[in-house]
């Protein structure tokens, strides 16, 4: 069964179905008509199914309640950040420019666009982690509404319930949006600018592929050349498949490439223009200018590893505290593969799937469009974090969460709605065999959930997988069982991980979502800034003391008896040496000019002895 033709009817082109508006009928500001009002709200558009915007409304109330709770575990977080929203809330030039301090002495090594919301936040609420980090969590449940609006629209609300559910349950999402690094608005705008892009694609609108360009050009002040990984998959999928000729394609590309540039480079001018003197230095740049930062340090140098300034490793090698080393597997390795890995082995065979399952339709078919863009948006995101080989966070996986989830939904409910045919039944079984084998693998790098856990989740994945194969010969009432078993098996690994996210406090600038792994970034909480082996931020760990020379113990001999033992004369315990405490975590200073100072490491611990 062919189901190309959708119906693409929107909340805001349904018909109305309000009262009677004939002279008689009774005024707009009735309390009949309020009702009916927040009875559509609630109950959504009429052609809409009657569990749908329920469906989405508990998915979004879940979702900032989870993100919400123990909020204040991580106190303030990244200080590197926290303390430019603090001199932001206190000063207009220093919220203008992102300064690290109030004094306007120097700015962050980012654009300020994740720290004007922030810092807005803390001046209407005041200052604390709480004010601090809402913004963030209210950032992640837009995310997930619009990720899920992205999938509504062309493969149904079932489809786009599950993405959103996938979204929310991303671990590295579910750090990164309790937490005031800016990647939590760049993801946003990221999925804002893929969401205005599919609605442009309807009618070849300029008004929507300009917005794109906005939301891009936004996410530009956010995180400065991140945010073009998503470009290629927008330009591709207007250029092939906007529902307009191709001269009104090109044109609507230019107004997008403008769009983009007057929303980014407005604030570029303002701090290229404006003298040195008249304003703070540059942080992270060697000549005080903010294009030799975006294009060196945070530039070109995280690609090649020349970043000038940088302290410890990249990613080639994992030193100095950042991910394993560079190749096609580093997104499944040990220290990001818990982060954001388990559904991408799903996502690809369901990219695959519904790709073949669209593969008659026409140019302009919106299915098939949607899986180029999110399928782009997600091969070049992954490709340049696994061969970059300048400095690389797990964290910064978080922007490949939204095309990760979207191609779940969207593949799986492509497949649910062409059970019948073999190549439907076959994407599906084979969606859930690589997301449960995948999460019974990274499962088994942990002992924090037992051995109950990942076998749960491998049993319940194969079952399924076989019941899919014969799904058109199933009763219709196994048909949710079958589906909740591959949920399950699929969101169970993900859902453990980001309990653990939840119930763990994170600071410092190395972070890592969910139980420890034994990979270089797999440890919960903070890391010192820019440092290779940094301690942990927080208590001072105690050294153990010195072994000096002990008495051998008897092996032989006569054992005196407890009488005797009792009997016996008490000794004066031997003094021992106070603990001595290890050195303070190393810290590294910014300077104008030179990067991330040298860090100041530690002394080595003397040798145990060798001696009995």
């Amino acid at each position: 069964m062919d189901t190309a033709t959708l119906s693409t009817t929107t909340p805001d082109q349904a018909p109305e179905h309000g009262p009677d508006t004939s002279p008689g009928a009774t005024g707009p500001s009735t309390p009949g008509r309020g009702r009916q009002r927040l009875t559509r709200l609630v109950r959504g558009p009429e052609d809409d199914p009657a569990w749908a915007r329920p469906a989405l409304v508990a998915l979004l109330v879940v979702t900032a309640g989870a993100y919400l709770w123990n909020l204040t575990a991580s106190g303030w977080a990244n200080s590197f950040y926290s303390a430019a929203v603090q001199a932001g809330s206190t000063s207009w030039k220093a919220f203008l420019f992102g300064s690290l301090d109030g004094g306007n002495a120097i700015t962050v090594d980012k654009p300020p666009a994740s720290l004007w919301v922030m810092a807005l936040s803390v001046r209407l609420l005041g200052l604390s982690s709480f004010a601090m980090l809402l913004p963030q969590v209210l950032m992640g449940v837009g995310t997930v509404a619009v990720v899920h609006a992205s999938v509504r629209r062309w493969f149904g609300h079932g489809a786009a319930l599950l993405a959103g559910l996938a979204m929310a349950l991303t671990p590295v999402a579910v750090l990164m949006f309790r937490f005031n690094n800016p990647d939590a608005l760049l993801t946003l705008l990221m999925a804002l600018a893929v969401w205005a892009t599919l609605r442009a694609l309807e009618a070849g609108s300029y008004r929507w592929i300009a917005l794109a360009g906005v939301f891009t050009g936004v996410g530009f002040l956010t995180k400065t050349l991140q945010v073009l990984l998503v470009v290629p998959a927008i330009a591709v999928a207007w250029v092939l498949f906007a529902d307009t000729p191709l001269r009104r394609r090109l044109v609507g590309g230019l107004v997008s490439v403008a769009a983009f540039l007057v929303s980014a480079g407005w604030w570029v001018a303002v701090v290229e223009l404006v003298p040195a003197s008249m304003r703070p230095y540059i942080g992270g740049s060697q000549t005080n200018s903010f294009l030799e930062l975006t294009f060196g340090y945070n530039g070109f140098g995280r690609l090649d590893g020349s970043e000038v300034g940088r302290v410890g490793g990249g990613g080639g090698g994992g030193a100095g505290g950042f991910s394993s080393g560079t190749g096609l597997t580093r997104m499944f390795d040990s220290s990001v593969g818990g982060q954001i890995s388990w559904l991408i082995p799903a996502a690809l065979v369901f990219l695959v799937g519904g790709l073949l399952l669209r593969g008659r339709a026409p140019r302009t078919d919106r299915r098939r469009a949607a899986y180029v863009v999110m399928g782009l948006w997600l091969v070049t995101t992954a490709l340049v974090f696994s061969l970059m080989q300048g400095i690389f966070h797990e964290y910064y996986t978080v922007a490949l969460a939204p095309p990760i989830a979207a191609l779940v939904g969207m593949g799986a409910g492509e497949a649910w709605q062409r059970r019948h045919e073999a190549l439907g039944a076959l994407t599906l079984a084979a969606g859930t065999a690589a997301g449960s084998v995948w999460g019974f693998v990274l499962l088994s790098r942990t002992t924090a959930y037992g051995g109950w856990l990942r076998f749960g989740v491998l049993t319940l994945g194969l079952a399924a997988t076989v019941l899919f194969l014969v799904v058109g010969r199933l009763h219709r009432r196994a048909l949710g069982a079958v589906v909740g078993m591959a949920v399950v098996a699929g969101l169970a690994g993900p859902a453990a991980y980001a309990a653990t996210t939840l119930s763990t406090g994170h600071s410092g600038s190395i972070v890592s979502a969910g139980p420890s792994t034994g990979g270089p970034g797999g440890r919960p909480g903070g890391w010192a800034v820019g440092c290779p082996a940094a301690a942990p931020v927080g208590p001072r760990p105690v050294a153990p003391p010195r072994v000096g020379r002990r008495r051998p113990t008897p092996t032989a001999g006569p054992r005196r008896s407890v009488a005797r033992r009792r009997a016996a004369p008490l000794r004066a315990a031997p003094r021992r040496a106070a603990p001595r405490r290890a050195a303070p975590p190393p810290v590294a200073a910014r300077r104008p000019g030179v990067g991330w100072a040298a860090c100041s490491t530690p002394p080595p611990r003397p040798p145990r002895s060798s001696r009995p």
